[in-house]
């Protein structure tokens, strides 16, 4: 976290007229001092040296001029325009699920299904972002296809999410990816994070895993993937010899996407751990910090010393001297 700053430092070189302002003020004091000596009655001026004994009105003789000078000291802070980092509140962050929805996805080892698993969890995940962050879906097994486009609004997105089906073709991992980061880049000046779920080996599609990688950091954007897997060998069907086929997940290639895009990978087991991952991940995305401008305090804080400077030298309880 970056601490505070000032857009314009070099407006602060105005601070310096204050140390030559306080001078010629006390030369000011002085010379007036030499003239009430020479030219006032000698009442007068013992009058005028019994008050200059009493502190308080010391004080309240030079209270305009101290005023002046801390207007002075605020309008130069804010013409510095003063920065402090605050988290990103405006744009939001742009979050595209990528989940697999290949055949493998119809096992029963989660309930009821590994799909309708990880849709449940997904559905926790959308709930617990943020009201100005996106969120767009992203289904893929041979090929991938876009389920929901980005959105702000979450009851859509989660809509959109039951209308997801199992369906019996490969595992386009690297062409689910490359979708969801073009979805995620398409609206620009936020955070860009991708969840991508799968169960399976990349074994489809015209994109390799390497290469989707490739396109994620050339777009900045973030990758967390979660390896969906079982404690024991999963059967998910027979090939047309009657060997039985088990479910396979490739762990490396889910390891390499989210290290190399600044991401993490998630391993689970069942669909109690997947809820977790995905809860987890809802409150733990991380959101950049931006410097926001607070010049209008400062602004505000001058205008107010203005207004009581007047007050004292010209209202009810003026200063005279």
């Amino acid at each position: 976290m970056m601490g505070p700053c000032f857009e314009h430092p070099e407006v602060l070189l105005l601070l310096l007229l204050i140390p030559l302002l306080c001078y010629l003020y006390r030369l000011y004091w002085r010379k007036r001092k030499e003239a009430a000596l020479k030219f006032s009655a000698l009442s007068i001026v013992r009058e005028a040296e019994a008050k200059a004994g009493n502190r308080y009105h010391g004080f309240r003789a030079h209270l305009p001029f101290i005023l002046l000078i801390l207007t002075l000291l605020l309008i130069s802070i804010a013409v510095a325009d003063p920065m402090i980092p605050l988290k990103r509140a405006k744009q939001g962050v742009n979050v595209v699920l990528a989940i697999d929805d290949s055949g493998s996805m119809q096992a029963t080892d989660y309930s009821p299904t590994r799909l309708e698993a990880a849709k449940h969890a997904a559905e926790t995940l959308i709930r617990s972002l943020k009201p100005k962050d996106n969120v767009g879906i992203v289904a893929f097994e041979s090929s991938a296809t876009t389920v929901c486009y980005l959105t702000p609004f979450k009851d859509r997105a989660i809509e959109k999410l039951s209308t997801i089906e199992p369906h019996s073709g490969g595992t386009a991992i690297g062409e689910g990816l490359k979708l969801a980061v073009e979805m995620a880049a398409s609206i620009p000046n936020m955070k860009r994070v991708v969840i991508l779920l799968s169960d399976g080996v990349n074994n489809a599609g015209a994109v390799t895993p390497a290469e989707a990688i490739k396109f994620a950091r050339a777009e900045s954007v973030q990758v967390y993937t979660i390896g969906l897997g079982s404690n024991k060998p999963v059967l998910i069907g027979y090939d047309l010899f009657g060997n039985p086929q088990y479910a396979e997940l490739d762990e490396e290639t889910l390891q390499r996407i989210a290290t190399e895009t600044g991401g993490e990978y998630f391993k689970s087991v069942d669909e109690n751990t997947l809820s977790e991952i995905y809860a987890r991940l809802g409150e733990n995305i991380k959101r950049e910090w931006e410097e926001t401008s607070i010049k209008d305090w400062f602004v505000i804080a001058s205008f107010i010393v203005v207004l009581v400077d007047i007050y004292i030298i010209y209202g009810r309880y003026r200063v005279v001297v």
